[in-house]
């Protein structure tokens, strides 16, 4: 891809300003793990996979700055670091996934020196697995499209949500590559319109034909016969397949199972949480009012009561497949998802 989403620069990352896309491109380089879990929190960069990353890159550069005479003071200072990054969004599976790992490697070094440099390289493999993960989901989701196909998105699933080749946009993406012709249509995805500024711009840059619509233009596409399939991203699938995804999913999946319409889930395995047994357990994130009353900083509505919940849920019955990096899962999506994750 020609933009990177975020890069490790030795003992610095390097983040793409998700929030100033289309108009401009501009790049944010720290050190500083607290700049990072701000960039987190405040969609700079955004996507499930790509929060996992940053997360993980975000302790490495806070264990770096740690000074500390013994592992023991070290760990200790180290959770701190650890509690911050994870408690920059609460939903998407993929960045607990990150901590997680982060905080097995820094318990099982030896000393503080050893310790810094295994976190580092973690961080590294986390993004290269994440990456790969999505080429070869890519591959398995592109058999699901047929040459002519027109595909519904909705919000943001490509290279900048995931550091890699795209969920979503990645099935997309391989399909034009295989020289299918494949049309996309694109939720603008309100409040913060992921789908009109990114999911567009991601996709005029492979080439592939879009159509920019609001998120309630979607039902009558889909009745019109317009749309072949439904293709999102996920945040968080929990065991029986209930997935949490951008809000409005929900909405397109109703939607598309009243016409007819496979609906299609693609996501790496890090994204599934088999401690949950259903959707009604993902934890959804409540952010501002002013995502939902302003646009560019600018209030467009009077003052008055907003809800903002980031995230819904589709249950698994909505659902047609779930498209993995370790092939596709089919119905029943629970006995699909305990075989495919080896439990």
């Amino acid at each position: 891809m020609s933009v990177q989403p975020i890069e490790w620069l030795g003992n610095k990352v390097r983040i793409l300003d998700q929030t100033k896309l289309p108009q401009k491109e501009v790049y944010i380089e720290t050190a500083d793990y607290s700049v990072l879990a701000s960039a987190i929190r405040k969609l700079q960069v955004r996507g499930a996979p790509a929060i996992g990353v940053a997360g993980a890159y975000g302790i490495a550069l806070g264990a770096l700055a740690i000074e500390a005479e013994s592992k023991e003071e070290f760990l200790k200072k180290f959770q701190r670091v650890s509690r911050a990054i994870a408690g920059t969004r609460p939903t998407a599976r993929n960045l607990f996934y990150a901590v997680e790992r982060m905080d097995k490697v820094a318990q099982g070094g030896k000393n503080v020196a050893e310790i810094k440099a295994k976190l580092v390289k973690e961080a590294i493999k986390i993004n290269k697995l994440e990456a790969e993960a999505t080429v070869k989901m890519s591959k398995f989701g592109a058999t699901l499209i047929k040459d002519g196909f027109t595909i519904l998105t909705h919000c943001n699933a490509g290279p900048l949500a995931t550091t890699g080749y795209g969920t979503a946009l990645g099935v997309i993406i391989r399909a034009a590559e295989q020289g299918k012709k494949v049309k996309v249509y694109a939720d603008e995805t309100r409040p913060l319109l992921q789908g009109a500024r990114l999911t567009v711009w991601e996709l005029q840059k492979e080439g592939i034909p879009v159509t920019l619509i609001t998120d309630n233009m979607a039902g009558y596409f889909l009745s019109q016969g317009k749309i072949d399939c439904v293709i999102v991203g996920a945040d968080r699938i929990a065991a029986n397949g209930d997935t949490a995804n951008k809000i409005g999913t929900y909405s397109v999946a109703v939607l598309a199972k009243e016409n007819g319409v496979p609906f299609y889930v693609a996501a790496p395995t890090t994204t599934i949480d088999p401690s949950l047994k259903t959707g009604k357990e993902i934890p959804i994130e409540q952010r501002k009012s002013e995502e939902v009353t302003h646009l560019r900083g600018v209030c467009i509505v009077p003052d008055c009561e907003v809800a903002n919940p980031a995230f819904d849920v589709t249950p698994h019955k909505y659902i047609s497949a779930l498209i993995t990096e370790r092939g596709i899962i089919r119905k029943p999506l629970g006995v699909g998802i305990n075989k495919i994750i080896g439990r």
